[in-house]
C-alpha cells in the first residue's frame, strides 16, 4: 500500500437507512473524534435509503477522501449493513455506530482503548440515560430475556456503538440481527468482552425504525439459535502436518 492511500489503523462503519439530515452532523463528530487514529476510514452502508441519503453521503465525501460509500439494491437490515461495512474495511480494528446521531462518537477512543488488552475482543457500549420512557421499558425488557439466557453479562446489546477485532467478527456465524448477539458470541470464540458507559442522544432529525416487536418478538428464535451454538462450541483442534 503506497502512502497516497496508507492502511487505516481504524475503519468505522456507519449503517444507515433514510437519515439524510443526520449525514453531515454525525460524519463530523466522527472526524473530530477519530483524529488521533489518523489514517482512519469511515465507512456508511445505505441499506435500501428512499430518501436523499446516499446524496448527502456523497456531498460530505467530496472533501473527506476518508469517507467510503457502499450501498444495497434494497432493505437487508442493520445486521447485513455493518456485515457489508466490515467485509470491505481495511482496518483490523472496527468500530460501529448507529448512523441517526443518537450514539455519541466521542466515546471511540476510550473504546478503542479498552481493546489493547489482547484477551478483549469486543467493547460493548452501554447506554446511560436512554431518551423516552418506551424505549427503556422495551430495552429492558428485551435485555433480561436475553441476558438471562446468554449470561454474557451486557446489560445492553442493542447498543450501537460498539469496537471489536475484525478476524474476530469474520468468524462469527452470520444471521440476521446478529449485531444484537456479538458480546454472547464473541465470548463463544474465547475472548473476554470489556463494557464502555455511553451517553444515549436524543435523535436529530427522522423516526426509529425500531419498536419492541423488533426488539423481543422477532429476535426470540435467534436467541434460541445463539443459544445453541453456544451449547454445541467445542474447542478447535491444532491440527499439523508430519513431513
Amino acid at each position: 500500500m503506497n502512502d497516497l492511500n496508507p492502511v487505516p489503523r481504524l475503519s468505522v462503519v456507519v449503517p444507515v437507512k433514510n437519515e439524510a439530515l443526520n449525514i453531515l452532523p454525525l460524519v463530523e463528530e466522527i472526524e473530530r473524534a477519530c483524529a488521533p487514529f489518523a489514517p482512519f476510514e469511515v465507512i456508511y452502508v445505505d441499506d435500501g435509503s428512499t430518501d436523499d441519503t446516499v446524496e448527502r453521503v456523497l456531498a460530505a465525501r467530496a472533501t473527506r477522501p476518508w469517507l467510503r460509500l457502499m450501498r444495497h439494491e434494497a432493505s437487508c437490515g442493520q445486521s447485513a449493513a455493518v456485515r457489508s461495512g466490515v467485509h470491505a474495511a481495511r482496518a483490523p480494528i472496527i468500530a460501529t455506530l448507529d448512523g441517526d446521531g443518537q450514539n455519541d462518537p466521542a466515546f471511540i477512543p476510550q473504546m478503542v482503548a479498552a481493546l489493547d488488552d489482547p484477551d478483549v475482543g469486543i467493547v460493548a457500549g452501554q447506554r446511560l440515560g436512554r431518551k423516552g420512557a418506551a424505549k427503556r421499558w422495551q430495552s429492558k425488557i428485551a435485555n433480561g430475556v436475553r441476558g438471562r439466557v446468554l449470561k454474557d453479562g451486557t446489560r445492553d446489546t442493542g447498543c450501537g456503538l460498539k469496537v471489536f477485532r475484525r478476524d474476530v467478527y469474520l468468524r462469527l456465524p452470520y444471521f440476521d440481527a446478529l449485531h444484537r448477539f456479538m458480546p454472547a458470541l464473541v465470548k463463544r470464540e474465547g475472548y473476554r468482552i470489556a463494557h464502555v458507559d455511553v451517553v444515549d442522544r436524543p435523535r436529530h432529525a427522522g423516526q426509529s425504525k425500531y419498536g419492541l416487536f423488533d426488539r423481543l418478538w422477532v429476535g426470540i428464535l435467534d436467541l434460541a439459535g445463539v443459544w445453541w451454538l453456544i451449547r454445541r462450541r467445542r474447542r478447535a483442534p491444532v491440527a499439523q502436518e508430519i513431513l
